[in-house]
């Protein structure tokens, strides 16, 4: 099977890629390596992913293109022609995008239609993408349930995954396009993204610095090991998406459609308050935090957690790492890349 892995320098591509490899598949990588956090780390995911390749016997090739360039993704689409795509590239983060909205706008809305596009005419066998938790936005119902409302987002980077799950939509009614949207919940493990809170706070942490702690504490989440998602990223992408034929459009399951169309929660399926995880990385870390306690900030949602039974029911996800274990393994990765 090749698979075209969209944002393969990035966190999740890095290890899904790997493990697309690990099981015999070729994987063809595209990402633009952009400045939004250190490119040095973008790199050096790449070179495990070749030095992987190499050593194994593996087919990896990476090409670094902007997937908003259309002219360049059917290039790449042309010339490789894989069977199914994984898409995980996007502008990530909740606060930049209070900033710098047409990046999410270029990346996660025009990026996507590219991707869609291709994927109709080079008759990809199935798109898996990713989508987010913070789709449920205003929602306060525990745990998060697909067949939920997800129509009040609370920041915009919410709410350009919210209009990808829609565009695949159409492009799944009217072209017969299967696609299956993940939503992540909280993704944490080794080669993390530097803006993410487990990666601020154990650098802050082992440098006896302090950490900024937002609405005093009071944040749930359900924090999800890398190794447990990219599971559920296979398993779903190996399942290629079909037509629901319990579907009933008087009464509309927003996860599922007459069209080759779904959507599934991707999560550790708790909650886990936030001093219980940074409880976590001072065990592992050997060292106290300190704290500074500060107020919520804008487009903060206060908890989250994900209701897994429909992947479970589809595919058989079963996520097998506690905090405790997957910090430890994070904060390992962090002391041996850093040197600390």
């Amino acid at each position: 099977m090749k698979h075209l892995v969209t944002g393969a320098a990035g966190f999740i591509g890095y290890h899904v890629a790997r493990a697309l490899m690990e099981r015999g598949d070729e994987v063809v990588g595209i990402d633009n390596l952009n400045a939004y956090y250190d490119v040095a780390l973008k790199r050096a995911r790449l070179a495990e992913l070749q030095r992987f390749a190499s050593g194994n016997g593996a087919a990896f090739t990476f090409v670094e293109e902007d997937i908003a360039e259309q002219s360049k993704v059917d290039a790449l689409l042309t010339e490789h022609r894989p069977q199914r795509v994984i898409h995980l590239a996007a502008q990530p983060g909740v606060r930049f995008s209070l900033e710098n909205p047409l990046a999410y706008e270029r990346s996660n809305v025009t990026g996507f239609t590219t991707i869609l596009e291709a994927c109709r005419h080079f008759d990809v066998e199935h798109l898996t993408y990713a989508s987010t938790s913070s789709v449920y936005g205003a929602n306060s119902s525990m745990p998060f349930k697909e067949s939920d409302v997800a129509d009040h987002p609370v920041q915009f980077y919410a709410a350009t995954k919210r209009a990808n799950e829609l565009m695949a939509h159409s492009y799944s009614h009217l072209f017969g396009l299967p696609t299956t949207g993940l939503r992540f919940f909280t993704v944490y493990g080794p080669w993390g993204r530097p803006d993410m809170a487990i990666y601020a706070f154990t650098k802050a942490i082992l440098a006896g610095e302090p950490i900024e702690v937002f609405n005093h504490g009071n944040h749930a989440r359900d924090f999800t090991y890398v190794d447990d998602i990219v599971d559920g990223v296979l398993k779903a992408s190996d399942q290629v998406a079909a037509p629901d034929p319990t579907w009933d459009s008087a009464t509309p399951d927003p996860s599922a459609s007459e069209a080759p169309y779904r959507i599934f929660n991707i999560g550790n399926g708790r909650s886990v308050e936030l001093m219980d995880f940074i409880r976590a990385i001072e065990a592992a870390t050997g060292k106290d935090a300190i704290i500074n306690y500060r107020d919520k900030q804008p487009g903060d949602v206060s908890a989250t957690w994900a209701d897994t039974s429909r992947l479970a029911a589809a595919t058989g996800y079963a996520p097998r790492t506690s905090v405790e274990a997957g910090v430890a393994r994070f904060v390992a990765w962090f002391r041996d890349y850093h040197g600390v």
